[in-house]
C-alpha cells in the first residue's frame, strides 16, 4: 500500500481524519485504450496483489482492478454515510481524463476511476479468522484498472499527489507508467492458461487429494431453527426470515482465484460475478443473480428475486417445474413480500415507480428464481449509495419486518455472515455505480474456502425442502473450485 494511501484507513463512520487537499493531496488519473485484454490476463498479471472485479453479464460490461491507490472504510450504523463522505472528497478534487492522445477515443468515460468494494451484512461486524482483512464497510481504488464493453477496453492508473505537485505537469509520468503496464499485459510474460492443479470431489474412500466438503451445521440443527422460525411467526409479527448455512471446502493446494471466476462467469454468463481480494490469497468472490442497485442520474434498477424450484433434466421438465414454482402459493407468498416491501422504501425515494404487475421465473444454470424487475426515477440525484443504505437488507435477504428478521438471525444462525448477503459493487467519481447482494458467494484463504447458501422461511416452510434448496445454491461455487464437477 502506498503512503497516499493510508491515510484514509481507520476514518470512522462519526468521524476520522477528513480530506482536504492541503493534507493529503489530489487524485491524478490517467487513461489510454487496449485492445484483447481479457480479463483472466488482467488478474494474472496481478498475482500477488490487491485484485478486485466486476461482471454485468446483462449489460456486459467488465471492471477489474490490482493495487491500492486508497483504502476506505467505515464503521457500524454509519458505515454507508462514512463512505459516501470519503468518496465525495477524494472525487470532488480529482484530476481524471484519458492520455491527451486517446481524449476522442470511443468509450473513453468508461475508464473514469472506481471504488470496489462493499459492506457487511451486519453493523455490529467484528471479523473472525475467516474474516481478516475485511471491515464493515470497505471499498479500494485501485492503482491499476481496467474496463471492457462491447469489445473495447480501457486501463487506468490512479494515484494520489502530494498537495505541492502541480497535476499538469506529473500527468505525463503517469501516462509513461501506464504505455509500460498495457505493453507488459500485452506481451503477456506470465503464465495465463494453465489450470493449476485438477480438483476432484471426494470420493468414498476419502483420499486426501480430493476436494473434501463438510457442512458444519447439521440437518437436525437446520430443521430445528425453521422450527424456531415458525414458531416466531405464530407468536410475533415476524412473516418471514432468511436462514443460510455454510459448506466449508478445503483443496489439496491453494486455489486459483482468477480460475474460480472463469468458471463462474463461464457458468452463470447473466449474473453479476464479483471478487474483492484486500489481502493477497484471501478473497471474497460470487455469481449472484440479484441486483440490489443500479443507479445513473436520477434512474434506479432494483429486483424482486425470491421463490426458488430446481431445473430440469429436459425442456420439458423444466417448463414443469417453472409452472410449479409459478403456481406455489407458498413462494408466491414469500415472492410478495419482498415486493411489497421495495415498494415501501421506494415510494417515498422517488417521482415515479413501476414495479412488473406479475412476477416472471428467472431460469439459471442450476435454479430458477421468481422474479420482478423494479425501475424508478428518484427525487433527486444523490447518488447509489443512498439507495443501497435504503435497501439493505432486503427480504429476500434478512426478512420482514426488517428489524425483527434481523434480530432473529442475530439470535439464532451460529456462524457469523460477514459479507455473505451484503452489498457488493462499485462506484464511479459521478457517486453512481451498481450494487448486487453477494449470495452465491464464498470466502477463501488459501487451500480453503467457505461457501454460503440461504433460504426464505415463511409460515409453511418445510425444512427437507430448504436443505435442497440451499443444496442447489452452494453450487456456483463448488462447481468453480471442482472443475465444472456438480457436488
Amino acid at each position: 500500500m502506498t503512503e497516499d494511501a493510508r491515510w484514509l484507513e481507520g476514518a470512522e463512520g462519526g468521524g476520522g481524519d477528513e480530506y482536504s487537499v492541503e493534507r493529503h493531496g489530489r487524485l491524478v488519473s490517467a487513461s489510454r485504450p487496449v485492445a484483447d485484454l481479457p480479463f483472466e490476463r488482467f488478474l494474472q498479471a496481478a498475482s500477488g496483489q490487491e485484485r478486485f472485479f466486476w461482471r454485468d453479464g446483462r449489460q456486459g460490461i467488465t471492471f477489474a482492478g490490482s493495487g491500492v491507490a486508497a483504502n476506505l472504510i467505515g464503521y457500524g450504523h454509519a458505515r454507508f454515510a462514512a463512505i459516501q463522505r470519503q468518496a465525495s472528497e477524494i472525487f470532488a478534487y480529482a484530476e481524471t481524463r484519458p492520455s491527451r492522445r486517446f481524449e476522442q477515443a470511443p468509450g473513453a468515460e468508461l475508464a473514469l476511476p472506481r471504488l470496489f468494494g462493499g459492506f457487511a451484512f451486519r453493523e455490529d461486524f467484528v471479523p473472525d479468522m475467516t474474516w481478516t482483512g475485511f471491515h464493515p464497510g470497505h471499498f479500494i481504488l485501485p492503482h491499476y484498472q481496467f474496463v471492457e464493453q462491447d469489445g473495447l477496453g480501457w486501463l487506468t492508473v490512479n494515484a494520489f499527489l502530494p498537495p505541492e505537485d502541480d497535476a499538469t505537469a506529473t500527468i505525463p509520468l503517469l501516462e509513461e507508467a501506464l504505455d509500460a503496464q498495457a505493453a507488459f499485459l500485452a506481451r503477456g510474460e506470465f503464465e495465463v492458461g494453465g489450470r493449476g492443479v485438477e480438483v476432484r470431489l471426494q470420493d468414498g474412500d476419502g483420499k486426501q487429494e480430493r476436494l473434501e466438503i463438510d457442512y458444519p451445521l447439521q440437518y437436525d440443527e437446520w430443521a430445528k431453527l425453521i422450527e424456531n422460525a415458525l414458531l416466531s411467526f405464530d407468536a410475533t409479527p415476524l412473516k418471514k426470515v432468511v436462514l443460510s448455512r455454510i459448506a466449508q471446502l478445503r483443496a489439496p493446494q491453494p486455489l486459483i482465484i482468477r480460475q474460480m471466476l472463469t468458471h463462474l462467469c463461464a457458468d452463470y454468463p447473466d449474473c453479476f460475478s464479483f471478487l474483492f481480494e484486500p489481502q493477497p490469497g484471501h478473497a471474497f468472490l460470487g455469481a449472484t443473480p440479484e441486483l440490489l442497485a443500479r443507479v445513473q442520474g436520477v434512474e434506479l434498477e432494483t429486483m424482486a428475486l425470491a421463490g426458488s424450484i430446481g431445473r430440469g433434466a429436459t425442456a420439458d421438465e423444466d417448463a414443469e417445474l417453472a409452472a410449479a414454482l409459478l403456481a406455489s402459493a407458498k413462494d408466491r407468498h414469500e415472492h410478495a413480500l419482498v415486493v411489497n416491501a421495495l415498494r415501501a422504501i421506494l415510494q417515498p425515494l422517488c417521482r415515479q415507480l413501476t414495479v412488473a404487475a406479475e412476477p416472471t421465473v428467472l431460469a439459471l444454470s442450476n435454479i430458477q428464481h421468481l422474479y420482478t424487475p423494479v425501475k424508478a426515477r428518484l427525487n433527486s440525484p444523490e447518488g447509489v449509495l443512498p439507495l443501497v443504505e435504503a435497501l439493505h437488507p432486503t427480504p429476500a435477504m434478512g426478512g420482514t419486518p426488517r428489524e425483527l428478521g434481523m434480530a432473529f438471525i442475530r439470535g439464532n444462525e451460529p456462524t457469523l455472515r460477514g459479507w455473505y448477503a451484503a452489498p457488493v459493487g462499485w462506484i464511479d467519481c459521478n457517486m453512481e455505480g451498481a450494487f448486487a447482494a453477494a449470495i452465491r458467494s464464498a470466502v477463501v484463504q488459501k487451500e480453503r474456502a467457505w461457501a454460503y447458501a440461504g433460504a426464505g422461511i415463511v409460515p409453511g416452510s418445510v425444512p427437507q425442502a430448504e436443505w435442497e434448496e440451499t443444496n442447489w445454491k452452494f453450487q456456483p461455487v463448488i462447481r468453480s473450485v471442482a472443475g465444472g464437477q456438480p457436488a
